[in-house]
């Protein structure tokens, strides 16, 4: 692995962990989001990584991929409230299943992944400077 490889494993790093960021975000936008059904309740996403493989060499790894966003597979919250607007014919309104302080925790993780990357990407920027500036 080059020291210019460093740049496209970080780089693939902070396009996954962007992702992850906005997945995060939509969830906790729609955390207290009200449904009148079940199946129109907003369902918490997340996407899935795995690691890219350079397929020309024989299978190094070249940085990270989002290989899709999968919506949660647990049910929506029933809360039964027959005053409100949206309540279904038995009285109850469906509301996504999302902890939001599990958001928060997978928010501060992404954000600090992200920023580990960016040290990296500029940990190798500078070291490449300095081996260019070895030969004035």
């Amino acid at each position: 692995m080059s020291l210019f490889n460093i740049f496209d494993v970080s780089g693939s790093a902070l396009t996954a962990q962007s992702v992850r960021l906005n997945t995060i975000s939509s969830n906790l936008a729609n955390a207290e989001v009200v449904s009148g059904s079940e199946e129109a309740a907003y369902r918490p996403k997340y996407p899935v990584f795995s690691a890219a493989f350079d397929a020309m060499s024989d299978d190094s790894v070249v940085g990270v991929r989002v290989d899709k966003v999968v919506e949660s597979g647990l049910a929506p919250r029933r809360e039964y409230q027959p005053s409100h607007p949206v309540a279904d014919e038995e009285g109850y309104i469906y509301m996504p299943n999302v902890n939001v302080v599990e958001e928060m925790a997978n928010m501060i993780s992404a954000s600090r992944s992200y920023q580990g990357n960016v040290e990296a990407m500029n940990t190798a920027k500078q070291l490449i400077v300095r081996t260019l500036s070895l030969g004035r």
